[in-house]
């Protein structure tokens, strides 16, 4: 999503951010709780917007663990930093919107595994990745073995005594992304930023009394360009310009 010609052009969606449509995983895990794969981003807030179903989101920070419930109508979200699990209770769908053009979805995450595959990122990459030319049932089970092994350090998260496990996890996790900055860093600017510019722009030009920009304005629509994608949490229909 480039800014176009000027800052005035970006034609993005509003504030740079990005959208998909959630289906919550129902697989149950050894807990017995359906649901989604705990992970953390570094550089992103997230929100949800409950459109169908019922469960929650668990969340682990510095200042403890806490579940909200999510039923449709509610609209939760959360900064970076904070360790999340979606749990499908009964058919759970949400809106996710996304800072920064999607990234959380493309690549701003870290899931909770155990340390052994935290040390760099090929480990991890082998540990999480699912092979995109694989069939449909052999990507399922890639994303529910991901998704056990996340569950597995989660919990050990989640039970420790002390804050140091937890922000081991968090430089772990930060050391992990680092190779992959400036290419966040240039999603950032074409997003977020240029959006940010373009109001910046608007406003300096309203000022001094010229409102040539209104004769640019643009209107945009799109089906979803992939449907029932195997993301982190669900399954997920995206969109190719949001």
């Amino acid at each position: 999503m480039s800014a176009g010609p000027d800052s005035t052009g970006f034609a993005g969606l509003p504030g740079g951010v990005a959208v998909s449509h959630l289906s919550v995983y129902d697989w149950p895990a050894d807990d017995g709780v359906c649901g989604g794969t705990s992970h953390l981003h570094l550089t992103c807030s997230e929100a949800y917007v409950v459109t169908g179903g019922r469960g929650s989101v668990q969340t682990l920070t510095t200042s403890g663990y806490e579940v909200t419930p999510l039923a449709p109508g509610t609209v939760a979200w959360f900064t970076p930093g904070t360790i999340h699990r979606l749990v499908n209770e009964d058919e759970l769908r949400i809106t996710v919107l996304m800072q920064n053009s999607g990234l959380p979805e493309a690549g701003d995450a870290v899931l909770t595994l155990p340390p052994k595959y935290l040390t760099d990122p090929e480990t991890y990459a082998a540990a999480t990745v699912i092979p995109a030319d694989a069939p449909e049932e052999e990507k399922e089970r890639f994303a529910r073995a991901r998704r056990d092994l996340a569950l597995e350090g989660y919990r050990t998260l989640r039970e420790a005594d002390g804050p140091e496990p937890l922000a081991a996890f968090q430089r772990a996790a930060a050391e992990l992304v680092r190779p992959r900055l400036a290419e966040w860093r240039e999603r950032w600017r074409r997003g977020a930023e240029a959006a940010a510019a373009a109001t910046g722009e608007q406003l300096d030009r309203l000022e001094r009394g010229d409102a040539s920009h209104l004769a640019d304005a643009v209107v945009r629509a799109e089906q979803p360009s992939a449907y029932g994608k195997f993301g982190m949490c669900g399954r997920l229909d995206v969109y190719r310009g949001a």
